[in-house]
């Protein structure tokens, strides 16, 4: 019978060397290495070269050692200078600006720290800027470490910079001075350098040029070692922007013995146009400006003004003081869980400020416990007055104007894009009897989108959208407001402690034009606006005085009387064009008068001129049939009647009383009361 372990050959290999001692088989392997050495001496070619050269060998070898020694002599001899002319011609003609060494040059390679002295380094500016260099330094050295950077990785141990002068030119076409490439897009990244264990600078100095903002500004540069309250990194500048005072400070510990992997803290204070920015934080990883934490606080007199600063488009505000955490992550900004006042009213919420391609993207998420309308009016164009409690009160900003004059800056909008929602839990107590806002705007590629805009009254509410188109000349708006449940007794005071008129008020507007604000908007627009009161209650001597009923009217009011009359319905309709709002329907039904009425409001000149014509239900004896007249400005006009058509009742009386019978002088008063209800349903649906 077959052995399979017998008649397999590598298993008898394995039996046989485990059968043999350890030390024959170390014998074993050391001659096997014997054997091959001597092959290798008897048959390999390159080793006899090397144990017996021949003349070929001897040769190559003189060859090179003779190169070697040569090129050991050339670094010995070698002179840096000598490639300061090339090197200064060549960058010259690659960055099409004048690049010049102008002092010795020194490198040192045979070290495990190469290192470099340049002195006399000049690059100029831009055929356009030729009046001004954009760097000189007087000194630069540099040394990096030979392992990381044959791995790949530059790290410098030292950079000592003596009398470096930048000047940075940027015009309003967008041109800058420093780009040594103009041609290459122009990206949002922040400056990252490598690791610097160390880095001096002496004597610098900055100046900056921005004619789109109308930046000026000269500042000093330093990083200096030391523990006295001179070391560490200072940048300190004035200048001007927009025509007022700037001043920018940073400063940082000193630069020694500094890692990636530890932050480096720095402390920064920026003030212009009536802002003052501080941040107190850390760069995560030293030399790279794209990746930082700080504490921002934030004041100003108004948060417009910080587009100049920050290049962020915001509205007017009142003056306001924010603080919460700023975090960069290359182009992504976030403020988050901030906090503080504008105006009298509180403030906190989140932002963040991204680029999305090549257009910025801006998504705020506001809230506010507390709000004052009128900081809220001063966003959308009022002018805010602080008054001496320190309470903010806004006006239009002309005068004795009701609607807003301030201009909306449409070319911040073309430059950015982003979302806005904001909500108001509670108001201050205030004329309108506003309870809670709640706003949301969209911006994209220059069109504005309000959607919605929400007042929540006591009782009723005020809800609409508006589309503003930024990217024309002057901005055309479209806009659509409903006014829901609103209180007459809101509108219309109060008369001996007893309201003059009840009732809820429906409402909607909706017109489009041109304007850059809200009043010229207003003057502009085309489209319609309607008021409609379905049901409520009017004081009684009122809605006599509509038909001018004197015995009733006058006597009501003479003795105090505060009882009250249905209003079955009010309708006013108007059609608007190129800002001037026509009556179309304008009635008043009440139980004892149906009244209607005729006339214009400019919304430009923010005037009325309108006509009531009140005709009695009910008989009466004495009655002046004269339209009443609400004339004057829209903030406070004049209630009257027309005096023509009462003289001429007057002198119809006076008339037949002479020629006729005393009796018939009372006929033009007497008032038979031949008026019937409105149809209020009509009326009301052809207004909506």
């Amino acid at each position: 019978m077959p052995n399979p372990l017998k008649d397999n050959p590598n298993w008898l290999v394995v039996r046989d060397r485990a059968l043999v001692p350890a030390g024959a088989w170390a014998r074993g392997r050391g001659a096997w290495a014997r054997e091959r050495r001597d092959w290798v001496v008897a048959n390999d070619p390159v080793y006899g070269g090397l144990r017996r050269p021949g003349r070929p060998e001897a040769i190559a070898a003189g060859g090179t050692f003779l190169l070697l020694a040569l090129f050991v002599l050339f670094l010995a001899l070698f002179q840096w200078n000598w490639l300061r002319g090339p090197i200064g011609n060549w960058a010259s003609a690659k960055y099409d600006r004048e690049i010049e060494l102008n002092g010795d040059l020194d490198v040192n390679l045979f070290s495990w720290t190469p290192s470099a002295q340049v002195r006399g380094l000049r690059i100029g500016g831009p055929d356009w800027a030729l009046e001004r260099d954009t760097l000189k330094i007087a000194d630069a050295q540099v040394s990096v470490r030979l392992g990381p950077l044959l791995a790949g990785r530059l790290e410098m141990p030292i950079v000592q910079i003596t009398r470096p002068e930048v000047v940075l030119i940027s015009l309003a076409d967008g041109r800058k001075s420093w780009l040594l490439d103009p041609d290459k897009p122009e990206t949002d990244d922040a400056l990252k350098l490598p690791p610097i264990n160390r880095l001096i600078i002496r004597d610098g100095r900055l100046s900056l040029s921005n004619q789109k903002r109308d930046i000026n500004l000269e500042a000093t540069i330093s990083a200096r070692e030391g523990s006295d309250g001179g070391a560490g990194f200072h940048l300190e500048g004035q200048g001007t922007m927009n025509g007022t005072p700037l001043r920018l400070e940073v400063r940082g510990g000193p630069f020694i013995n500094i890692r990636r992997d530890r932050p480096y803290a720095f402390k920064a204070e920026l003030s212009g146009v009536g802002s003052t920015l501080i941040a107190d934080g850390s760069i995560t990883r030293p030399f790279d400006l794209g990746q930082f934490t700080a504490t921002l606080s934030l004041q100003g007199r108004d948060l417009a003004d910080l587009y100049l600063l920050t290049g962020i488009t915001t509205p007017n505000t009142p003056p306001y003081r924010l603080r919460g955490t700023l975090k960069r992550d290359d182009t992504l900004f976030t403020f988050n869980d901030f906090s503080g006042r504008v105006g009298t009213s509180d403030l906190s919420g989140d932002l963040k400020v991204d680029k999305v391609g090549d257009r910025r993207r801006v998504e705020a998420d506001l809230r506010s416990r507390l709000l004052d309308i009128d900081d809220l009016a001063t966003v959308l164009g009022a002018r805010p007055t602080v008054t001496a409690s320190g309470d903010t009160v806004a006006s239009s900003g002309a005068g004795a104007k009701l609607l807003p004059t301030a201009p909306l800056n449409v070319e911040r909008l073309r430059v950015m894009d982003g979302t806005l929602r904001y909500r108001a839990a509670r108001v201050k107590r205030n004329e309108l009897d506003i309870r809670q806002v709640h706003l949301g705007a969209d911006l994209k590629d220059g069109i504005l989108k309000l959607d919605p805009v929400s007042f929540d009254f006591n009782r009723g509410s005020l809800n609409g959208t508006a589309r503003i188109n930024a990217n024309r000349a002057t901005p055309y708006t479209t806009a659509d407001f409903r006014l829901r449940g609103y209180p007459l007794e809101s509108i219309v005071p109060a008369r001996d402690g007893a309201p003059t008129v009840t009732g809820a008020a429906l409402g909607r507007a909706k017109l489009e034009g041109p304007g850059a604000s809200v009043h010229d908007f207003a003057a502009n627009s085309s489209g319609t606006i309607s008021l409609v009161v379905p049901q409520g209650r009017m004081r009684s001597a009122f809605a006599e005085l509509l038909g001018i009923n004197v015995t009733a009217g006058l006597g009501k009011l003479l003795s105090g009387d505060t009882g009250s009359s249905e209003i079955r319905c009010a309708v006013a309709d108007f059609t608007v064009r190129r800002g001037t709002a026509t009556v179309r329907t304008f009635v008043i039904d009440t139980t004892p008068v149906l009244a209607k009425g005729t006339g214009t409001i400019d919304l430009g000149a923010e005037t009325m001129n309108l006509r009531i014509d009140g005709e009695t239900k009910q008989p009466r004896l004495i009655r002046l049939w004269s339209p009443i007249t609400v004339v004057g400005s829209l903030t406070a006009p004049k209630v009257g009647v027309e005096a023509g058509a009462i003289a001429g009742q007057i002198g119809i009386g006076a008339a037949l009383g002479a020629l006729i019978n005393p009796l018939a002088a009372l006929l033009p008063f007497v008032d038979p009361g031949l008026a019937k209800d409105a149809n209020c349903g009509a009326l009301i649906s052809s207004a909506r």
